[in-house]
């Protein structure tokens, strides 16, 4: 009889994994990926503690600094990191901060800070555990402490003391370089990126400047962010692309104490508000500075506030008549734009993303504060006042009237997900995993698509025209727009409060449209309206991008694909002979086996996933190309024309 192996389990097969070694064997479960978005957390480990620093009240600038070789400097100014012998370790403060995980001053009774963006004192450990290297760089006392790094975390030597400075001057400075073992996609930091999360660190914090600057081109970009009443500033920088129908903002600020853990703390709640002409709602919450996309306790205060204090002014001003049913959260947050900041010594988060905040205590404080101080809002500003009543009035009757528009439209078929629409060609596969759909534009060029899928997990819809712009649509008549029902009919999800993501029929929802101007039209239509009716499709990764062949060049019995017109050079430059360069300028210019061997094939194909990694960017790029507002768009064109190579890309 065979041995059974599993017998063999005994104490040398647990593995210890001491200090670093678990964060670089398992990164994944501390900066959640190691890919473009893991890469650019490691600055903000480093950034928030010095964001900390300046929270507590130390130092009022940070520096943020891309230099050659994709190297990060962060600069505070704070009170610098202690530098004495840590009693518990027996190294030196800095040393532990940077080699032990949950070590920090956000731990015991009262410790270095109040609040705090960090949650398990990981940050800097982990940066320097994923680190290449990693220095650091203390003034403090008068004295300079210097200390590096290598390897994923191990000491080059301890701290050691370099030299003087004046007794003013602390501050700790920190240069690392992102692990090329650990980071194998990409260790390029993105400029864009950090400067967008530089902008929104400086509106959450009032008073407290950021400088970013890039110092691998030439010549260096810079900028600076400043604000002195910084949720307000916010709001404005979200709304610039709406028309706003009140010029106030709503402006709420207050703190209250509760029991957190058996001990009274003090939480701090600040918001703004501002409604528009608009219909979709944009409503962003952070607690200590990091963006919980997932909402939770603040968020749930916040709806209970506005709902509340909305309907008894609109029941006090007639608004509402006895007979009429209140208004519900939908009709008083339509055309709102809101930003929720709270600052709570000890948050507890659902999940490792920190995308939920689950403490019960926020509820009663946001829904207490938020709810006097709109109501005194809406006392001190009558006209304005009434301006919001309003809206939420006509909001109301326009959901009333889409609640009847879906239901006419299920009972024409196109909102009941058991009928599949008939210009939809289906895969035989039920495995939604396995399954994907491509979205084509035009018959002409769904015909060749449907020739040449692979028919057993492909499946192919092709939109006659183009969707409605949902971005300028009243609701009820995107409900009404026989292709947007075709789409929401054939994924099986639903939309907004009806979505249930369990219901997805393709793992992936392919838009495949010429590379014209009409295509991207249609792609920019299709994105919005996922973006704004299925965010969760977006948000988990479902959505892609095909990307067709721009030539098809032959050379005798050689046929390659060029995507972009570097690729079409590589080729010029490889081949020899007489070449036929044939420029594509739509799908329907290839034939079923061209397209299915270029752009269908998961062997030979590209897809672009849709990512969103930052909600409120998205939101104003789409507010931009898609809104009622031409200035904005005309600038954006202008600015970014220098980059367009071919106008018809």
């Amino acid at each position: 009889m065979e041995e059974n192996k599993v017998s063999h389990y005994s104490e040398s097969d647990i593995q210890v994994l001491e200090g670093l070694e678990a964060v670089r064997k398992r990164p994944g479960m501390y900066i959640g990926t190691t890919s473009k978005p893991g890469l650019h957390h490691l600055v903000w480990e480093i950034v928030d503690n010095a964001i900390d620093e300046a929270m507590a009240g130390f130092g009022k600038e940070i520096n943020i600094n891309i230099l050659k070789d994709n190297v990060i400097e962060v600069i505070d100014h704070g009170r610098g990191i202690p530098t004495g012998i840590h009693p518990k370790t027996g190294m030196s403060t800095v040393e532990t901060i940077y080699t032990i995980l949950h070590a920090g001053g956000k731990f015991g009774e009262g410790g270095g800070y109040k609040v705090s963006g960090g949650l398990h004192g990981v940050g800097a450990s982990v940066v320097n555990a994923l680190s290449e290297f990693l220095e650091v760089w203390v003034k403090r006392d008068g004295k300079l402490f210097y200390q590096k790094f290598v390897n994923g975390g191990h000491p080059d030597g301890h701290l050691k003391e370099i030299g003087t400075v004046d007794i003013n001057d602390t501050g700790t400075t920190v240069r690392f370089k992102a692990d090329a073992t650990i980071f194998e996609e990409t260790q390029e930091f993105d400029y864009d990126v950090l400067k967008e999360r530089t902008r929104q660190l400086a509106f959450l914090n009032e008073g407290i400047k950021l400088t970013l600057a890039d110092y691998r081109t030439e010549p260096n970009i810079h900028d600076e962010f400043l604000y002195e009443v910084g949720l307000e500033e916010y709001i404005k920088f979200i709304n610039e692309n709406k028309t706003p129908i009140h010029e106030h903002i709503i402006h709420v600020k207050g703190e209250d104490k509760a029991e957190v853990r058996g001990k009274e703390e003090t939480i701090a709640v600040e918001g703004v508000i501002q409604y528009n002409d608009g219909y979709m709602p944009n409503l962003y919450s952070f607690c200590n500075n990091i963006n919980t996309r997932e909402g939770g306790t603040h968020e749930e205060g916040f709806r209970l506030a506005l709902v509340r204090v909305i309907n008894n002014y609109a029941r006090e001003k007639k608004i509402l008549k006895d007979n009429d049913e209140n208004f519900q959260y939908d009709d008083v947050k339509e055309g709102m734009t809101a930003i929720i900041s709270i600052k709570h010594p000890d948050p507890q988060y659902e999940g490792q993303t920190k995308g939920k905040l689950g403490n019960s205590e926020v509820r009663r404080i946001t829904s207490a504060i938020f709810g006097e101080q709109i109501q005194r809002f809406l006392m001190e500003n009558p006209v304005e006042a009434k301006i919001i009543a309003e809206k939420a009035a006509l909001a109301n009757k326009a959901r009333l009237a889409a609640k009847r528009a879906r239901e006419q439209t299920r009972r024409k078929g196109v909102l009941d997900f058991s009928t599949l629409p008939g210009k939809l060609a289906d895969c035989s596969s039920k495995d939604a995993s396995l399954c994907e759909m491509f979205i084509v534009e035009g018959d002409s060029a769904g015909g060749s698509a449907k020739q040449g899928r692979v028919r057993e997990y492909q499946a192919i819809l092709p939109l006659r025209g183009k969707i409605i712009n949902v971005e300028k649509a009243n609701p009820h008549r995107v409900f009404e727009n026989a292709e947007i029902g075709t789409i929401i009919t054939a994924i099986g999800t639903g939309i907004h409060e009806e979505f249930d993501i369990s219901k997805l029929r393709y793992n992936k929802i392919i838009i495949m449209t010429d590379a014209d101007v009409d295509g991207s039209h249609i792609r920019i239509l299709l994105l919005t309206f996922f973006y704004r009716y299925m965010q969760p499709l977006v948000e988990q990764g479902h959505i892609y991008i095909a990307q067709p062949p721009l030539y098809k060049v032959e050379c005798g019995k050689t046929v390659e694909y060029a995507y972009n017109d570097a690729q079409l050079e590589e080729i010029r430059s490889r081949l020899t002979g007489k070449l036929s360069i044939q420029r594509y300028k739509g799908l329907g210019e290839m034939d079923y086996q061209q397209l299915s061997e270029t752009t269908m094939d998961p062997a030979y194909r590209t897809l672009l996933r849709v990512t969103m990694d930052d909600a409120i960017e998205a939101d104003r790029i789409f507010d931009m190309l898609m809104g009622e507002k031409v200035e904005p768009r005309k600038q954006y064109i202008l600015d970014n024309a220098k980059f367009v190579t071919n106008l018809d890309i």
